[in-house]
């Protein structure tokens, strides 16, 4: 009896804090909720197509909410590919030409290796926070959580492509859907949490799925393995030199 109204009571809580909130600070707590303060995991991502599917597995870690490093680890042929965000610069390294390549920012919403995640999406970019003004347009309820749509529109300086997206965010800050609209009004694709679970003590969308409205049997899938939040992580992890070697 007392552990389920200590759990009604933190329910309440949280949906009372997240009340108090802005849609930019909704949108903040969701990014801080995906990344923690710092973050190392492990992912599989799916990338399915009609006529065929074919996987990866990801080790990756963060640091605040401006710097990341993805590093593909199986199958061997895609082994050793990373990408590394520090602030709004992100770079790539590609094994087969022993090459680390800065992404230019007009193609940071080009497809990361393939999948229907951008070189943003993966780095997990928070550019979002400051380069969009943010409204929750609608609140509601769904499977026991209060609900929230926070509405985006850049700003006119801003260097993006899209002309509005779309957050949909739980009282406990996990983001279940993303969407992702041209300057035209066109919804082009959108992200899904197919699962939300308890991951590294903390509700996580341990599923996420993004495709495209057009082609709906195209999709990538990002499963998370496992995961750990706040843990102490060495600054030369996200280094141009370890991104190229890496060292533990």
């Amino acid at each position: 009896m007392r552990t389920t109204t200590f759990l009604l009571l933190l329910s309440i809580s949280s949906i009372v804090q997240a009340n108090d909130l802005t849609g930019r600070e909704l949108v903040q707590k969701a990014m801080d909720q995906w990344r923690g303060l710092t973050s190392h995991g492990v992912s599989t991502m799916t990338i399915h197509r009609p006529d065929w599917e074919r996987s990866m597995t990801l080790e990756s870690w963060s640091k605040g909410d401006k710097t990341t490093l993805v590093r593909v680890v199986a199958p061997a042929k895609d082994e050793g590919n990373g990408t590394l965000l520090i602030d709004t610069n992100l770079w790539t390294y590609a094994p087969r030409i022993n090459r680390v390549i800065k992404v230019p920012s007009s193609m940071m919403s080009q497809s990361w290796m393939g999948s229907d995640f951008s070189n943003k999406d993966i780095a997990k970019s928070t550019d979002i926070i400051d380069q969009y003004d943010h409204e929750i347009t609608d609140t509601a309820q769904r499977d026991e959580h209060v609900v929230y749509t926070v509405t985006s529109i850049p700003h006119e300086d801003a260097a993006v492509v899209w002309g509005k997206e779309v957050l949909v965010v739980r009282d406990d800050f996990v983001l279940i859907e993303q969407q992702f609209w041209d300057q035209d009004g066109e919804l082009v694709k959108k992200l899904e949490a197919v699962e939300i679970a308890e991951m590294g003590g903390r509700p996580v969308a341990r599923i996420l799925r993004m495709g495209k409205v057009e082609t709906p049997e195209e999709w990538t899938q990002l499963t998370t393995d496992e995961i750990e939040f706040d843990a102490d992580l060495p600054d030369h992890l996200f280094t141009l030199s370890n991104l190229r070697n890496p060292r533990r």
